[in-house]
């Protein structure tokens, strides 16, 4: 819908010859109706983030064999280092509540799938996927034909 400032309303209230007592309570409510909205409130900017691919490799057997990981994202300004610490952090937090103490999480596999989005965004981590990927090594070159 189209915004229009309130004293354009007025100017085109007065062209069209309305009654000044009609006029002043029509703006009036207008300018009640203008103060009033909340919507018009300036919202914080979004946080610019980055993805970062956590892989899972238990028996440290990166240079030969693929692997499956996580896809989390987080704040763009901060280190991609502190990405397993916020995990941890997220994990702590949610092994103290309720839930947490009736079925621990033990494993980062078990993190991502079972703690709630909500511990994850308290430390600034986003979990774009709850179950791992595959992830493909490569060679970073074309094959010609």
């Amino acid at each position: 819908m189209a915004k229009i400032e309130v004293n354009k309303v007025a100017e085109i209230l007065k062209k069209n010859e309305i009654s000044p007592a009609i006029l002043r309570r029509v703006m009036e409510e207008m300018n009640l109706a203008v103060q009033a909205e909340p919507g018009d409130e300036e919202k914080p900017p979004a946080v610019k983030k980055q993805f970062v691919i956590v892989i899972s490799d238990p028996d440290e057997k990166m240079p030969k064999h693929d692997f499956v990981g996580w896809v989390v994202q987080i704040p763009e300004t901060e280190s991609v280092a502190t990405t397993l610490d916020r995990v941890y952090r997220s994990t702590y937090d949610h092994n103290t509540t309720k839930k947490g103490r009736l079925m621990p999480v033990k494993t980062v596999g078990e993190a991502f799938e079972h703690v709630p989005a909500k511990a994850f965004k308290e430390a600034d981590v986003w979990v774009k996927t709850k179950t791992p990927v595959l992830i493909i090594k490569s060679d970073n070159q074309i094959p010609k034909e």
